[in-house]
């Protein structure tokens, strides 16, 4: 892989990572059609350091809040009790709130915390016992066209039919985990993690915004995690034949770094104003295409240009 190609997946990655719309699929198809075959899913995890980067500098107020709101609760500031160092606060109806009892003190940032750490479970479970899966069958390309066509069919539904009055402070243990369980899909190149998690918050009720913000701190965990454990299983290994060498991939890591950012920027203002319906049509369309691809023989399924 040149460098020019590097900065044009590096692109790709920034572009398509927060939109909803899988910036794996696009890595993979685009991989294919400038003649580097598919970068692979190693290559996909560690450049998405570089958009999570990008989420930490944006949220950077918000996630401090967070951890040490979560911090101060796990040590006993609100309380010792179990709910108070989940941030909780009292159950209705408990004694502390019948009698006017100071007890335990609800902290929605500490709570959220939690919420984050027990949603991204089902995305470390799932990799891990699909590892073999997910970087070899499920990147076939008519998986890929399934799944942009699909849950883009479920965006949209979602976005049509959801109350869309929820905000973060309503966030429950139960949705924490649906959120989690929806980022899950995304392990399968065209579902799209942002897509998923989006799609099941406009379902559950949330706002767009809402659902677009907690989106894109869920994804923290679990995309550095799978990104450093890619970058560390793979340091002193020799470089396959055909897979992007360090070089490369520093280089795409950075861009997508520097373009996601403003990706988030943009995007917040977009949906603040419109409806996600042009992203589902933007499915619809590059699925389209890929079955084209695919049918004239252009590409394969599983990798490189006729």
């Amino acid at each position: 892989m040149t460098a020019w190609e590097a900065i044009l997946l590096g692109l790709v990655q920034g572009l398509t990572e927060f939109l909803p719309i899988s910036s794996s699929a696009h890595l993979r198809i685009v991989g294919e059609l400038i003649g580097s075959s598919d970068p692979g899913a190693a290559f996909t995890a560690i450049t998405q350091i570089g958009t999570e980067a990008a989420v930490i500098i944006y949220y950077r107020k918000k996630i401090g809040a967070i951890l040490v709101a979560w911090f101060k609760a796990l040590t006993g500031a609100n309380g010792t009790g179990w709910r108070a160092r989940a941030g909780l606060g009292p159950r209705p109806g408990s004694v502390d709130i019948r009698h006017s009892r100071p007890g335990v003190t609800a902290n929605h940032d500490a709570a959220m915390g939690w919420y984050i750490i027990f949603g991204s479970i089902p995305i470390v479970l799932l990799g891990l016992l699909f590892q073999d899966y997910i970087e070899t069958t499920l990147r076939n390309l008519w998986i890929t066209v399934f799944t942009l066509a699909f849950f883009g069919l479920l965006l949209l539904l979602a976005d049509i039919f959801g109350r869309q009055e929820r905000e973060l402070t309503s966030l429950t243990g139960r949705s924490a985990i649906t959120f989690g369980l929806a980022q899950a899909m995304a392990l399968v190149p065209g579902v799209s993690r942002s897509g998923g998690t989006i799609t099941a918050g406009l379902a559950m009720g949330f706002t767009r915004k809402a659902a677009a913000d907690y989106s894109f701190l869920l994804a923290l965990p679990a995309v550095l995690g799978s990104g450093f454990y890619q970058l560390f299983k793979t340091l002193g290994e020799p470089i396959p034949a055909g897979a992007p060498g360090w070089g490369a991939t520093i280089i795409a890591t950075i861009v997508a770094f520097g373009v996601g950012y403003a990706v988030i920027i943009g995007f917040l203002k977009i949906i603040g104003n419109y409806s996600y319906k042009p992203f589902v049509f933007y499915r619809f369309a590059l699925a389209g295409f890929v079955v084209w691809l695919l049918m004239s023989g252009t590409i394969e399924p599983h990798g490189g240009i006729v």
